[in-house]
């Protein structure tokens, strides 16, 4: 019986460690395992091999949660204030606001709980081990640290396993590290110290990932939430950003809040010490409060981004968290994952060079050599067909790269399947990480001829000469090196491919006599090329101001490469930051690295997050793509996390706010620009409500300083709030992006929801609207017009009309907009206007509203005084065009983008 060990440390460090000493701390002899009664002791020690997550938070609390928002609460408080004064239908209006609200957001944080469950799906289900000295299949939940796991193609990988023996293992570890490139694992033990990339550690094998190639046998070192799988489920438990658009509400409603109380206030005492009834100013200030309170604020921003959410799905982009639509619009970095993202997650033939020749994939046919050394990369290749066109990439099953080489062949005109059936392979060497090449034995009429692949610094070694249809011709071996290497320096894989013909097949176990003396045919280099429609995508992220950044766990070279040829950096020598380095940077001086590094390589997950948090830090707005699970931990943390719908994982679509459905990065670009256009559109409604509200209560505050008597009545405030924030204020959802809006830069980090002179809009049409009521009440009083409060009501109601046409665009005048671009507001605008004429002149509507018909000449006037709203609205938007003409000559291209 085996002592039971002490528990495995939390480490990581594993594959520095010898494995027969790894054995021997474990108390397991990796012939035999463990004995099925130390098995039960181990999984009652160590506990179950599952990813577990803290405790959700119950549907209750999720509920309570909605209701903790300022402004929330100050809707409620006006709620409850409208049914005091006998208003029930605006407190019912107001409950169904915040009622709806609550659930939209109750229903966005339980899914997005949902995240741990999806990855708790990644563990296997069941895994082979050896117990008592032979092999069982167990459940993978049942493993403990000391068992002795045995793979084999296909299986995926049920711990963090420390590989004890391999036989040409390959590992597919994309979903975890981001390497396009499957892994070849070794079972030594590695040189060096301190922080090595998980894509580095090459003798383990990793829980969640996939052994493509070969068979092994590894020692379990880390269980459930012990292994690299489980600190990604411990990082992506954290809480929820909340977003730009929440944050500047939010700020928004408590300063609103305030100052209405304060003016209401003010206006109370004012009245009372003028001589008005105490009972009469305070419900004109409870009304005013309630006016003042832009109630139809959290129904427009709901249903903006409601539409906007829509219209994101017929461009295939999936909203998980409504306030992710605005979001977009707000970002300064959209922080990349490559591989699968950017790139297209297979490898592909980029070229082949012979004799100084290249072809390239797509070219007329090649020459001689060229289709020579074709012919070996398909037959030197364990790459199996299965149903399917041969040149179509899901029609080879294996390792990535050497499909990649089919599919180059089959460019060039030969066909696998037919080589195979006419040189079949009829002995082989198989690949090893110590030889790092491979070679394969085929018949060619009375003798052989063997073909040999590998990296080109162990294949050259081998090499004598180089192959010419003719025949041998002399080797510039450091030439071909040195071209190996310029084509690795452009983060291309490369490959040497040779050749030897034999009389007899030779002995296998001279792998020295069989694997020399070779022709060298020539290189292969590969690559994970770029998705077509990233290059347009990042180049428009860059025309509107946002700087794409570059995250992977690729290699470094491998990783500048493609951001060079997307556009993400200018020159193949700008700086790449690696794991290795971020682990020796401090908070501080990882701030000021952010700044200016675009490309980031050999990350591991919360290395990720690091660097999302730092430009956070800074100030920034992140996005962050991905699809695999190293991703997903980044994709929560970051203001707006995009997965991909088609090729991504569970995990990291469950982890983002949004999805792209057609894993078009492309598609990025089309939700910042719906992000912008909706919040170019709430601005407008803030504008707009708020320079109304401003009016209200101007003329109300500054009529007693004035001397003149209350020029309005709680009912004719409360209808005015009604029927002016109501439809037409909803249907600024519709108005369309304004021109050049993708040739502008993002939002300043600290900008207010008031920038760019909208304070001062709303003050002085705030005046100028309150101007125009007093005027009107003034003349009227002096002529002694009985009508002057229906004025005052009617001119209050009109000016919001022309005010609400004239600002759907901050710069382009209505004429040139058009009134039917937005037909939604031009039915709200009439129907309110109708409204508004039928408290007016239906009789039975008189009494309720204490209005009386108007003369048409008194009509005119309360027209005329819209018509001066709508004319100084467009002064100031030419004003505006003249002091920055720059910024609005939309014909100009943009300037160009400065890191």
């Amino acid at each position: 019986m085996q002592p039971t060990p002490a528990p495995p440390p939390h480490r990581s460090d594993w594959h520095l460690q010898d494995a027969d000493a790894l054995a021997q701390q474990h108390a397991v002899n990796p012939d035999h395992g463990l004995s099925a009664d130390e098995a039960q002791r181990r999984a009652a020690q160590h506990g179950a091999n599952e990813l577990t997550s803290t405790q959700g938070r119950s549907w209750p609390g999720l509920l309570a949660d909605q209701f903790k928002d300022f402004m929330v609460l100050v809707l409620l408080g006006a709620a409850v204030v409208a049914g005091l004064v006998g208003e029930l239908t605006d407190t019912l209006v107001i409950l169904v606001i915040v009622v709806l609200n609550a659930v939209i957001g109750f229903v966005q944080a339980w899914r997005a709980d949902q995240a741990m469950a999806a990855l708790r799906q990644l563990a296997a289900a069941h895994a082979t081990v050896l117990r008592a000295g032979e092999a069982q299949v167990v459940p993978a939940s049942t493993l403990v640290p000391g068992d002795i796991v045995l793979l084999e193609a296909g299986n995926q990988i049920p711990a963090d396993l420390r590989l004890i023996e391999i036989a040409q293992l390959q590992v597919d570890e994309s979903a975890l590290t981001g390497e396009s490139v499957t892994v070849t694992k070794q079972s030594g033990t590695l040189a060096g110290a301190g922080h090595s990339a998980l894509g580095d550690r090459l003798n383990m094998a990793f829980k969640g990932t996939t052994a493509t190639h070969g068979r092994a046998r590894g020692l379990v070192v880390a269980t459930g939430m012990r292994t690299e799988l489980g600190k990604v489920a411990t990082l992506l438990d954290t809480g929820d950003r909340t977003t730009p658009l929440q944050r500047r509400l939010a700020a928004f409603g408590k300063r609103l809040a305030l100052a209405v109380l304060a003016i209401c206030a003010i206006v109370f005492v004012v009245g009372v010490l003028r001589g008005e009834a105490p009972l009469l100013m305070a419900l004109t200030a409870i009304s005013l409060a309630v006016a003042a309170i832009p109630e139809a604020m959290p129904a427009v921003v709901t249903v903006l981004l409601a539409l906007g959410a829509r219209r994101m799905v017929a461009i295939n982009a999936l909203v998980r968290r409504l306030p992710s639509v605005e979001t977009l619009g707000s970002v300064t970095h959209i922080c990349s994952d490559k591989t699968g993202t950017l790139t297209q997650n297979r490898m592909h033939a980029e070229l082949l060079l012979a004799h100084g020749q290249r072809w390239t994939p797509g070219d007329a046919l090649p020459s001689a050599i060229h289709c020579e050394t074709l012919r070996a990369a398909s037959l030197c290749n364990d790459a199996r067909h299965q149903n399917g066109d041969g040149d179509v990439p899901g029609a080879w099953l294996g390792d990535p790269t050497e499909t990649a080489l089919v599919l180059a062949a089959h460019a060039g005109g030969l066909d696998k399947t037919q080589l195979d059936a006419a040189h079949p392979r009829v002995q082989e060497q198989p690949f090893d990480s110590d030889r790092k090449r491979m070679t394969t034995f085929h018949p060619q009429g009375d003798r052989f001829v063997a073909y040999t692949k590998g990296a080109p610094e162990s294949v050259l070694l081998c090499c004598t000469a180089q192959w010419t249809a003719g025949g041998g011709a002399p080797l510039d071996r450091p030439a071909v090196l040195a071209s190996a290497d310029q084509l690795a320096a452009q983060g291309l894989r490369v490959l040497a491919l040779a050749r030897r013909q034999h009389t007899r097949l030779p002995d296998t176990n001279a792998i020295d006599a069989v694997e020399s003396e070779l022709e060298l045919l020539g290189l292969i280099a590969l690559i994970d090329p770029p998705r077509p429609e990233a290059l347009a995508a990042v180049r428009d992220c860059i025309s509107a101001g946002i700087v794409p950044v570059m995250i992977t766990g690729d290699h470094p070279a491998t990783a500048r490469a493609i951001a060079h040829r997307l556009g993400i950096v200018d020159s193949l020598d700008a700086p790449v930051l690696t794991g290795t380095d971020l682990s020796e940077l401090d908070a501080a001086t990882l701030a000021r690295q952010v700044e200016r590094v675009r490309v980031y390589a050999r990350v591991d997950p919360a290395q990720k997050i690091r660097i999302v948090e730092a430009l956070q830090a800074q100030g920034h707005f992140v996005a962050m793509t991905g699809d695999g699970v190293n991703d997903a931990p980044a994709l929560k943390r970051a203001d707006i996390g995009v997965a991909m719908g088609q090729g991504g994982t569970d995990v990291a679509r469950e982890a983002s706010s949004l999805v792209l459905l057609d894993d078009n990065f492309a598609t990025i670009v089309a939700a910042v620009k719906e992000g912008r256009r909706i919040y170019d559109n709430i601005r407008k409604f803030v504008r707009y409500s708020m320079t109304g509200n401003s009016g209200e209560i101007w003329t109300i505050f500054l009529a007693p300083l004035l001397l003149l008597p209350i020029p309005l009545l709680p009912i004719h405030i409360l209808w005015v709030n009604l029927v002016t924030d109501g439809l037409p204020g909803l249907a600024l959802a519709a108005e369309p992006a304004e021109r050049g809006i993708m040739q502008r830069p993002p939002r300043a980090p600290g900008e207010s929801l008031f920038a760019h002179g909208m304070w001062q809009h709303i003050l002085f049409m705030g005046l100028l609207i309150s101007g125009l009521c007093l005027g009107v009440q003034a003349w009227a009083i002096a002529s002694d017009n009985a009508h002057w409060q229906t004025m005052v009501f009617t001119v209050l109601t009109l000016a919001q009309m022309a005010h609400v046409v004239a600002i759907r665009s901050e710069s382009e005048p209505l004429w040139r907009l058009g009134l039917r671009s937005n037909q939604p507001l031009l039915y709200a605008v009439l129907l309110t206007f109708l409204l508004q004429m039928a408290t007016i002149y239906v009789p039975w509507l008189n009494p309720i509203f204490k209005t009386a018909p108007l003369s048409l000449g008194e009509l005119a006037i309360c027209l005329g005084a819209a018509l001066v709203v709508y004319v100084a609205v467009e002064l100031e938007k030419a004003w505006r065009r003249n002091r920055q003409p720059a910024a609005i000559a939309m014909d100009e291209p943009p300037p160009p983008h400065r890191r």
